[in-house]
């Protein structure tokens, strides 16, 4: 019955493959969900930036800076 012992070993090589490509793919979905929360947040942040720059711009505007003359 050697034939019946190396069927059986192909057959959990296969098998073990097969749980290492799903346990792969879960790790990797993992991986994207935290890049993506982290890419929400660069948005958040970014979005505050520019409304922030959009005061300071606003504000410049208003008050035109004073050159002094020699």
């Amino acid at each position: 019955m050697p034939g019946l012992e190396l069927a059986e070993v192909i057959l959990a090589v296969i098998i073990g493959t097969l749980a290492a490509i799903v346990y792969s793919l879960r790790v990797l979905i993992l991986m994207e969900r935290r890049v993506a929360s982290m890419e929400l947040n660069i948005q958040k942040v970014t979005s505050k930036i520019l409304n922030e720059e959009l005061v300071i711009e606003k504000a410049i505007k208003r008050k035109p800076l004073k050159v002094k003359k020699r």
